[in-house]
Formats: C-alpha cells, structure tokens, sequence
C-alpha cells in the first residue's frame, strides 16, 4: 500500500510515516519549507494552498491512503481551503482519506463532547477545522474525521518543549489551571488513525486520551517524568488572564475506542516514567505485528 501523509514533516506527521514504514508501506510524505529525518520516506514540497499543486502531486502518487495531518493554526488557507483541496484531490484517485480535525471546533459550553456533538467554534482556527470537517464530509463521504487534542510524545512535542523552557526560565508565562483537555499520545494517535484507514468506518471520531488534566496539571506531568523541578512551573487561570477561546473540552472517545485495538491512554499513565517506556515498547511491537 501507498501513504501519502500530508504535513508528514510535523510531530504527528512523522509518527504516522513511521509507523506506516515500520508496516511495510510504500511512505511519502509533503513538506511546507524542509523534509524531516524519517528514512525510506520520499519526500516532496507542496503547499496545501495551492489547489493545483495538490492535485499535481497527488495524481502523480496515486496513493491508496491520504493521511492529511498539515498544521497551520493562524492560517486559515491552510486550515479550510487545505483540507477541501486534499480531499478533491484524493477523492480523483479514489484514495483513502484520513483527516485530522481538532477539539477546538468546541466552546466548551457543554464540556464534554462525543462524535455525535455539533462544532460551535469560537476562534477562527476552530472555525477553520470546523469549516474543513464540512466540506470533507461533502466532498468524501468516506473519509474519516478525527478530532483529537493535545498531542504528546517522548520529548518532541510544542507543549513539551514549552514545559522545558518555563522550568528552566528560558521563557516566562504561565501554565492555566482551570485550561482542561484529554492530551494523547502521538503513538496512540498515529496507530488509532492507521487503524481507522485500514476499517470501513466513516465519518466523525475521537481519539485523545482517556485523562482530562489541566495545563498545568499537564506541565507537571511532563516535568516529573524528565526530571524537573515541578515547582519552577508558574500556575495561572485562563479566566484571568482574557484569553479568547474555549476553557474546558473534553472529547468523549466511548465510541471511536470501541471501534480499535489501539488503546488511547490517559496522560497520567503514558507520563508515568515508572511505566511509561515498558507499555510503549510493549505496544509498538503490538502495533507493528497487527498493522
């Protein structure tokens, strides 16, 4: 099988490259400004904005699966229009379509969200996501959707990376308190959306972690595993500070884990570093032996 991931040179991008060489499938993958290190990968320079530039390099693949995890959150263009010229282009060579949405296309008004919730974004990013799910959903009935969360990995992460400078007072800010999310694991992730190609399901699905934390509930999860001292991390509320956008988003995975064999661990487990390295070498061997 071919894989095309686009934005295959972003954190959740090269997971799925990896993992999808580790199966035995011919990999490619797109890049905005440079290729990354993930080798047997072929690399190409698109920009997802550009429609003919999509459909040119995708007719020129002909993949069997299309994973779109491009990431442009200030950029509408890439975010909406994007996403609608990966699913024409896919669906010209009837291609599997795997996108990848956000929790942010929620208020959090109501908190908790399963698949069966409507989008009611308030930032243009989630209103971006929210427009993308619409018109994949017109444009490719059988695509899936998956609306995720913070993604976490072994270090390599945005959020990782912030929690390291802040401990180390390379940046100032704050961690929010009362900022809630259900964060998964970039390998959970990547495995959940393989294995949702590779099934006959369609449509909207959830797949973030089983834990709701904070932010800086999460920071210091992170800190405790690498080694930092927890209390170098300064705590604040989003309500005090006026930040726009939503507050407490929960995605209720009930139904999307019922579906896989690839477990979405909570972020109090998967950061466990007492047990953390052993489930993670554990289930890569058992998503390698099942893809």
């Amino acid at each position: 099988m071919t894989v095309l991931v686009v934005g295959g040179s972003g954190f959740l991008g090269r997971e799925v490259a990896r993992q999808s060489l580790a199966a035995g499938h011919q990999m490619a993958a797109t890049y905005l400004t440079r290729p990354t290190d993930v080798a047997g990968t072929t690399w190409h320079a698109m920009d997802i904005r550009d429609r003919q530039q999509v459909a040119d390099l995708v007719t020129a693949i002909k993949p069997d699966l299309v994973v779109n995890a491009a990431f442009q959150k200030a950029d509408w263009a890439s975010s909406a229009d994007g996403a609608a010229h990966v699913a024409i282009a896919a669906a010209s060579v009837a291609a599997r379509l795997v996108h990848v949405s956000s929790d942010a296309v929620f208020s959090g008004t109501a908190i908790r969200y399963d698949e069966t919730s409507v989008p009611d974004p308030t930032t243009p990013y989630g209103a971006a996501k929210a427009a993308a799910e619409t018109a994949i959903k017109a444009i490719s009935p059988t695509a899936v959707i998956a609306r995720t969360s913070l993604i976490i990995g072994d270090g390599g992460s945005l959020h990782e990376r912030r929690v390291h400078a802040l401990a180390t007072g390379q940046v100032t800010g704050v961690l929010f308190t009362d900022d809630v999310r259900c964060p998964v694991h970039v390998a959970d992730l990547a495995a959940a959306l393989l294995e949702l190609a590779s099934s006959d399901h369609a449509g909207i699905h959830h797949v973030a972690g089983t834990d709701a934390v904070s932010r800086h509930e999460l920071g210091t999860l992170i800190a405790r595993r690498d080694g930092l001292d927890t209390a170098a991390l300064p705590a604040g509320r989003r309500a005090d500070a006026n930040r726009p956008g939503p507050v407490d988003v929960r995605l209720d995975c009930t139904l999307t884990q019922q579906r896989l064999r690839t477990e979405l661990r909570g972020a109090r487990r998967f950061l466990n570093r007492h047990t953390g390295s052993a489930i993670d070498q554990e289930r890569t061997f058992d998503r390698e032996s099942a893809i």
